[in-house]
């Protein structure tokens, strides 16, 4: 008993010492992340860039008359070279590429092969500004996870599963259903959109065969500081024989430097706030950001451009982002944050019940105004329904086929 007394006695003082330094400065140090911003302020700020950088693409591209998309992609890939040599010189924020080994022949081997496919994607991506309306592009965009689905099983990275293809077709169904409601349907953008997102698929699969290794683990920021040198090289190659030749000073000028400048620093930004939302926040709030990205880039080019959406369309969009949501989380998944939001919701609604009662009212409104006054009025003056359904039918018959009587 007495030696259990002694070492209590011992380990007083043992105690008083670490509170001795607390007034040291040096111990305030770890509190500086307590100044970061909230996850809130990252997730505003990748939504703004992302949905700022293709409305932003669209203007140059269709209402600007800058038609020259191969140059647009070559300029921002030439740009973000630029300024990814300038941070990893300069900050530390490139600092994880010292750990890549990276060598001529690997670049040679997996980076080139992987900046063709995106360097595709991207002018496909680009091209089809010039054809398509932004809201129905969206769409199209949402079967990109059944591409990269197909392309793993067709590269050989994983077996083919009956079960995860089944749960990816609720996707491929609400965007056939768009696609049949899209009253603008031009079928060159419609196969360069569909090209481009074959070759993104292909570029994420073998990103997904490079990463693999833990020697290779790199954020987008990293990624872009390898890839984007190839992609401008190969983007510039193409648009010295494809559009440098028909095109002048003149197209420049008339679109205006500042405005490319301007364009070319949106671009960048946005994956500089992707490697720090996905460093704030976790996989399933990049997730359904990206949703609500998509819904607020369709209602955004309604009202900017005036693009006209159909019901058909939005109830098949809406389709398929169930499914898009249903394939990226899993059904056990979203019955718990479904459970989750149910009882947030319900103790919100003690704490505040007019605010809860304000939310509701304010949703329901602003879906009615959608559907009556988006939908209904962002129809072309000349729409009728019946010569529509008479066109379709026609350029798919493929001969002219008038009513009997005209």
């Amino acid at each position: 008993m007495e030696k259990e007394r002694t070492s209590g006695e011992i380990e007083r003082p043992e105690q008083a010492v670490p509170a001795l330094p607390t007034v040291n400065p040096v111990t305030e140090k770890p509190e500086s992340p307590k100044a970061t911003f909230h996850p809130a302020v990252y997730i505003a700020t990748w939504i703004s860039l992302s949905s700022s950088v293709i409305i932003f693409n669209k203007w140059i591209l269709d209402s600007a008359k800058f038609k020259f998309p191969v140059f647009l992609t070559t300029w921002h890939l030439l740009f973000a070279t630029i300024m990814t040599q300038l941070m990893a010189r300069t900050t530390n924020m490139l600092d994880s590429r010292k750990s890549v080994p990276m060598t001529g022949r690997i670049y040679l081997r997996a980076i080139v092969p992987i900046g063709l496919f995106f360097s595709l994607s991207l002018i496909c991506g680009n091209i089809t500004y010039l054809y398509l309306s932004v809201s129905f592009i969206q769409m199209l965009k949402a079967t990109t996870p059944v591409a990269v689905l197909l392309a793993t099983w067709s590269l050989g990275v994983a077996p083919p599963n009956l079960k995860t293809l089944g749960n990816v077709s609720l996707i491929v169904i609400g965007v056939m259903i768009a696609s049949f409601g899209e009253i603008r349907f031009v079928l060159a953008g419609f196969l360069f959109q569909i090209g481009g997102i074959v070759f993104e698929a292909i570029r994420l699969v073998m990103v997904q065969r490079l990463l693999s290794s833990a020697e290779f683990k790199m954020d987008p920021l990293v990624s872009l500081y390898y890839f984007a040198p190839a992609c401008a090289a190969m983007n510039g190659v193409v648009c010295l024989f494809w559009e440098i030749p028909r095109m002048g000073m003149t197209d420049i000028w008339n679109v205006g430097i500042f405005t490319l400048l301007a364009n070319a620093v949106v671009a960048f930004l946005l994956n500089v706030s992707v490697v720090l939302l996905i460093g704030k926040t976790s996989s399933l709030v990049y997730t359904l950001c990206g949703v609500l990205k998509d819904i607020l880039l369709v209602i955004a080019s309604m009202v900017i451009f005036g693009d006209p959406v159909s019901g058909l369309q939005f109830f098949g969009y809406s389709i398929a982002l169930a499914g898009l949501v249903y394939y990226k989380l899993g059904g056990e998944k979203l019955r718990e944050y479904y459970s989750l939001a149910g009882r947030q919701w319900a103790e919100y609604g003690q704490t505040r019940p007019v605010a809860r009662r304000m939310i509701v009212i304010g949703g329901v409104l602003f879906v009615v105004l959608l559907a009556v006054g988006g939908f209904g009025n962002r129809l072309p003056s000349a729409y009728n329904p019946n010569h529509f359904a008479q066109n379709t039918f026609n350029s798919l018959v493929g001969d002219k086929v008038t009513p009997h009587g005209g």
